[in-house]
């Protein structure tokens, strides 16, 4: 099979891809990402004692809102009814660090990786906006598609090698 962009014509122009034709079928989407931050911000989200109000709990409602509003952020996405939006976060206390972890769930003609990559984007970004009063100096990084199951690819885990 020959690689390449599916969002762009034989013109160069940007287009959304039609899946019309397509069978809908069972999608699952599952994003990673962390956010590194100072010692005592980190004690601050783990004990729940942000000024600014539970951090965790806020930011796990922003990360589903935000797989709910994908196709809104991103020109080219479809809009989904998705059946499963969860996010959930691992504290990772050697590191300082706040790891999110997102899972997108449809029945649908196309994936869900852009919705569980928004929703961890967003998640972590809210993590962000309520300590940023204590600590300017977080960092995200690492946000990535860990896995998908369904559509015309198949299945990809991304430690796996061969998985383009």
């Amino acid at each position: 099979m020959e690689n390449r962009f599916t969002h762009i014509d034989a013109g160069g122009n940007a287009v959304m891809v039609d899946v019309s034709a397509k069978q809908p079928t069972s999608r699952t989407a599952v994003a990673v990402g962390r956010i590194a931050m100072s010692a005592e911000c980190f004690a601050m989200v783990a004990e729940g004692r942000a000024q600014k109000g539970d951090v965790l709990g806020v930011a796990q409602v922003a990360g589903i809102m935000a797989t709910k509003r994908t196709s809104d952020l991103i020109p080219l996405c479809h809009g989904l009814n998705l059946t499963k939006s969860a996010v959930e976060f691992r504290l990772l206390e050697q590191q300082h660090a706040v790891e999110a972890v997102c899972t997108v769930r449809c029945g649908g003609k196309t994936g869900v990786e852009m919705e569980a990559l928004t929703g961890v984007s967003v998640a972590l970004l809210t993590v962000y906006d309520m300590c940023k009063a204590v600590d300017k100096r977080m960092v995200i990084s690492d946000i990535h598609l860990a896995e998908k199951h369904g559509g015309k690819s198949g299945d990809f885990y991304f430690g796996e090698q061969g998985d383009d």
